[in-house]
């Protein structure tokens, strides 16, 4: 009993300073200007990061870098997922779709931004993460998420057009199939380059597809038919 006692207060402490480290996280990524709207902010601290990371790492879950996450991909550093939510203009009810699970945090977080009538599509090509993100989302509790596996250059036509595609690895270029699966006045959010690169927003209207570049950033490559 007094062993079940220990374990279950060591539980509780853990959880009291994970949710005061995120909590001091948004505060910070705020201050810096990263996050600027409040359902950014709401899923950033809904969202308990240390889930979503490999256990001898749990501790730097707070850390504002990536992390490894295995098959030589990492979790993005937290500031460079709310730049691309704030960027995409996510908001609830969108059908969006994800290039890269990875460890589905960065799904985890947009999953609470589109809200119980939205929904995330994620497509990973290592079944080994898509299955540890499909574990992980449950474990937070998250239903409004879908990982597939595949080749995610590709795009993912099943629950084609999608509000918003995003792309958490580097492409040579933008992949024609992701602007074809994109709804008429969708957003598409992509790296564009080699392991450093251009993060391109693009926005379709018509026939028209209008370019932003947003900065330069660091990603892993996207591999596939369309990547490198």
């Amino acid at each position: 009993m007094v062993e079940v006692n220990i374990y279950e207060n060591s539980i509780a402490m853990n959880e009291r300073m994970f949710k005061t480290s995120r909590e001091q996280l948004v505060n910070r990524l705020m201050r810096e200007g990263y996050i600027k709207s409040d359902n950014v902010k709401k899923a950033f601290l809904a969202v308990p990061r240390e889930n979503f990371v490999p256990e001898p790492l749990k501790m730097q879950a707070y850390v504002d870098r990536p992390l490894e996450i295995g098959n030589g991909q990492t979790i993005s550093a937290p500031h460079m997922v709310a730049i691309m939510c704030e960027a995409l203009d996510v908001y609830e009810g969108q059908k969006i779709l994800e290039i890269g699970a990875g460890s589905g945090y960065h799904a985890a977080i947009v999953s609470q931004i589109v809200g119980k009538t939205g929904h995330v599509y994620t497509i990973e090509r290592f079944e080994y993460l898509a299955k540890r993100a499909q574990e992980n989302l449950k474990h937070t509790g998250i239903t409004n998420v879908t990982v597939e596996v595949g080749d995610g250059s590709e795009g993912l036509r099943t629950y084609e057009p999608y509000d918003r595609i995003y792309v958490t690895c580097a492409a040579p270029s933008v992949p024609q199939p992701l602007i074809d699966q994109l709804k008429d006045l969708g957003k598409l959010l992509i790296p564009v380059g080699s392991m450093y690169c251009e993060l391109q927003l693009l926005e379709k209207k018509g026939e028209k597809i209008l370019s932003e570049n947003l900065g330069g950033c660091v990603f892993v490559p996207l591999v596939g038919k369309y990547g490198h």
